[in-house]
């Protein structure tokens, strides 16, 4: 087996999971414009080099109604290596209410399992996690496509609906409309502006849980009241 052969099978990977995090792309479409952008062969060093002025309008512009957080995701994906065994599913864990107290149920936009770096209504699947100050359990992975035969008037509702149980979702991008309906549901969405490692956003949440919450996560993981108007006070000062 040559290290091209491996090469190629790894760029392939990569190309697969990009075009995932691009609405209404597939790998063949995405594979296209990269050619018409830097060129066969298509290589590390090529792909390395590759901006979002020229990835927006190659294929006369095919991507350039696409806003920047969700083709900088794409650029991410294509210019990181990701092993194969990575973009296995995660093993999902068992939980049970009650089993993590003070903790909160997070919601991520993800589109290859690592990452932060899903477009609310795009995107192929939402983590969820339960996060403690010591604690992140993977407990549900919900793919966000429809069931064939079910009718949906608005996706977005459907999608909302699907993470109702979530007190935060982060994503790298979303709509207002869309973002009005999650927040109805009582979820806080969190807009990353850019594509990040989960396991770095959700330990940074970790932080935040085990310091000075602010009041509306507070609530969330369950403190009352009285404590709640503390980390106010604190966080106003």
């Amino acid at each position: 087996m040559s290290s091209q052969n491996v090469l190629s099978r790894e760029l392939a990977l990569r190309i697969g999971l990009a075009a995932r995090a691009l609405p209404d792309t597939d790998a063949k479409t995405l594979f296209k414009v990269l050619i018409n952008s830097i060129g066969l062969p298509i290589t590390e060093d090529k792909l390395a080099g590759l901006n979002l002025k020229t990835f927006s309008s190659a294929q006369d512009g095919g991507f350039s109604e696409m806003d920047d957080v969700t083709l900088k995701s794409a650029l991410h994906i294509l210019k990181h290596k990701v092993e194969a065994d990575e973009t296995l599913k995660p093993n999902i864990l068992d939980f049970s209410e009650g089993d993590m107290p003070g903790s909160v149920r997070i919601a991520v936009a993800s589109d290859d399992n690592i990452n932060v770096n899903g477009h609310f209504g795009s995107c192929t699947q939402f983590m969820i996690y339960q996060v403690s100050a010591d604690e992140i359990r993977l407990i549900d992975i919900r793919e966000t496509a429809i069931p064939t035969g079910l009718v949906v008037d608005d996706k977005n509702v459907y999608r909302a609906e699907l993470i109702q149980d979530c007190q935060v979702l982060y994503l790298t991008s979303v709509g207002g409309p869309a973002a009005a309906k999650i927040v109805k549901l009582g979820i806080h969405p969190i807009k990353l502006p850019s594509a990040e490692a989960i396991k770095e956003v959700l330990g940074q949440l970790q932080g935040v849980i085990a310091g000075t919450p602010p009041p509306w996560l507070a609530k969330a993981m369950g403190i009352d009241s009285a404590d709640r108007f503390r980390f106010e006070r604190e966080a106003t000062g």
